[in-house]
């Protein structure tokens, strides 16, 4: 599991997602929250944006990506 934490830039590099569409898709529940980072600054798990980037080459339909989220969005409480 990487544990590192990637800022808005890298996440847009690493997805191919523009600012607006990420944040659309968190509306949508097809993108996890983001992790306040203190401030006014927010990132994302890499292990998330992996996780999420291999589901959509893989094919998953809206709604197993929402499942997805859900389960990543879990997980993540329960590394607590």
């Amino acid at each position: 599991m990487l544990n590192a934490i990637l800022r808005l830039p890298n996440v847009i590099a690493q997805s191919g997602l523009s600012r607006s569409t990420i944040y659309l898709r968190i509306a949508q529940g097809l993108w996890t929250k983001p992790i306040s980072l203190g401030g006014r600054s927010v990132g994302w798990p890499e292990s998330e944006i992996i996780a999420l980037n291999t589901a959509r080459i893989a094919g998953k339909t809206d709604a197993e990506i929402r499942a997805l989220v859900q389960t990543l969005e879990t997980d993540r409480k329960k590394a607590l």
